[in-house]
């Protein structure tokens, strides 16, 4: 959770960086390609998207790392069966889409820092509810009775306010100052325009979560005037009237349902009806109404590929299909030219490392400034590391690396531990990949020149090895790619 705020704190984004981040936890894959799927968050296209780097070049990389923030901050959280920590994870998570709208508005740079501060903000109660929830019952019961505020009743319960136990769990998970410091209360009742990004994300990320509570049945007292209290408070500030803060509490509304569903989170939600003066009313009457609303049709998780029967080695034995099903997410995505090249590259790469189940992948381009082959983009196991190392001159010699690119020669080694194959292996791979058993080199090149090469590979055997038909489908892919880069 932490790298992922990190890269979210970014000035340099890296697609790359992200996807490598989703794709080493299987279940946080597969959640945020069915939302990827979903009208909600895909829109009206028809298009099923089948991959990480699909799922970020259409719903964009803010999208995507705020959902997959939530999504790890659920399944973290133990005590889910207990009513009230659904209740503040959904808060949570309805708070940081509404930060994530807000921030879409904005013209201070790196705006999405604040849907994570919104996303934290009632972490304090969350982590409470989730270690102790006796404690978080007698504290939110004498908060309730009117006498106490949250803040006083959580320092006379706890010895210390909920936002303190916030800044503490912040502190200890290494969460940027910036984040931190916008979860602070601002004074006066009425807030004026912000100064500067700082006061701007405190607005928004009190904002978000006092919104949120417009939706949630939060602590079993909504308040039907609330709505004008938070207008009175904000609309200067975030110049917002009635019709936007609909909107925007609509909006996250079914985002939330959409988000709580996947997280397999069924809270007590409390939705607006359409009418400007209707009040609160409960969508909780039965488990089949909790999915109305919800847009993952049966339909489309059909259509969605499962390699749950793999070979010793980790491939599926489904590869054939994913593939194929790869070979046309590439294809819509030439096809939109709305696509960078290293994103189709990441694609390609990600493609062969998911349908054949390696366990590294790297795409190495030649420097012709260093006369170096080096690996640009990675995914798998200790890809940060292996990255960096992966670098080679690109003097032709015997090995085997030299001989496939300067053959233009597609190799499947199944066994790489065998004795003829190590002699022809180079020394910095052999320190490199010490437990590698299999890989593939496939070589790119263009008018007899030398781009660089794919490169994947097994920590096990792959006696199964390359079948003709999968050789076929990747040698389409490699072409699909050379044309990118040759246009």
């Amino acid at each position: 959770m932490s790298r992922i705020v990190q890269l979210s704190s970014s000035e340099d984004e890296s697609t790359e960086q992200l996807a490598n981040l989703i794709l080493v936890d299987v279940a946080l894959t597969q959640k945020i390609i069915r939302l990827a799927n979903s009208v909600t968050f895909r829109g009206s296209t028809n298009q099923i998207v089948t991959s990480i780097t699909r799922a970020i070049q259409l719903l964009d990389l803010d999208t995507i790392k705020a959902c997959a923030l939530a999504m790890i901050l659920v399944d973290g959280m133990p005590g889910k069966h207990v009513q009230c920590v659904r209740q503040e994870l959904m808060l949570a998570l309805t708070a940081g889409l509404i930060g994530r709208q807000l921030a879409k508005r904005s013209f201070f740079p790196n705006a999405e820092e604040v849907a994570i501060a919104a996303l934290f903000r009632n972490m304090g109660r969350l982590l409470l509810a989730a270690f102790d929830h006796k404690l978080y019952r007698e504290t939110m019961e004498l908060a309730n009775q009117g006498t106490h505020t949250q803040a006083q009743a959580s320092i006379q319960v706890l010895g210390c306010s909920f936002d303190t136990l916030t800044e503490i769990a912040m502190r200890q998970w290494l969460i940027p100052d910036s984040i931190i410091n916008a979860m602070k209360l601002m004074p006066a009742r009425a807030l004026k325009p912000p100064r500067n990004r700082q006061e701007w994300m405190q607005q928004v990320a009190e904002f978000s979560e006092s919104s949120a509570q417009l939706i949630f049945d939060y602590d079993k007292s909504a308040d039907n005037s609330l709505d004008k209290l938070i207008l009175n408070r904000f609309c200067i500030a975030l110049n917002l009237d009635k019709t936007q803060l609909d909107t925007l509490i609509t909006q996250a509304a079914e985002e939330a349902r959409v988000l709580g569903n996947q997280a397999h989170l069924q809270s007590l939600v409390l939705v607006k009806n359409n009418t400007e003066d209707s009040d609160l009313q409960s969508t909780d009457s039965s488990p089949d109404d909790l999915l109305n609303g919800l847009i993952f049709k049966p339909s489309d998780a059909d259509d969605l590929p499962t390699a749950t029967l793999r070979h010793a080695s980790g491939k599926p034995y489904n590869a054939l299909d994913q593939l194929l099903t790869g070979i046309l997410d590439v294809t819509k995505m030439t096809t939109t030219k709305r696509y960078k090249i290293d994103e189709l590259m990441l694609l390609a790469l990600e493609i062969l490392y998911k349908s054949l189940g390696f366990s590294f992948a790297a795409i190495c381009l030649r420097d012709i400034k260093t006369n170096k082959y080096r690996a640009r983009q990675s995914l798998g196991r200790n890809s940060h590391s292996l990255q960096r190392h992966f670098i080679f001159s690109d003097i032709s010699t015997s090995d085997l690396f030299s001989l496939a690119i300067k053959r233009n020669i597609d190799l499947s080694i199944s066994n790489s531990t065998d004795t003829k194959i190590q002699s022809m292996l180079p020394s910095w791979y052999l320190e490199l990949f010490p437990d590698t058993k299999s890989f593939i080199i496939l070589p790119l090149i263009i008018k007899g020149k030398s781009i660089g090469f794919f490169y994947l590979d097994h920590q096990q055997e792959a006696p199964e090895g390359i079948s003709t038909d999968e050789m076929k489908i990747i040698k389409t892919l490699k072409k699909q790619v050379l044309s990118a880069l040759n246009a």
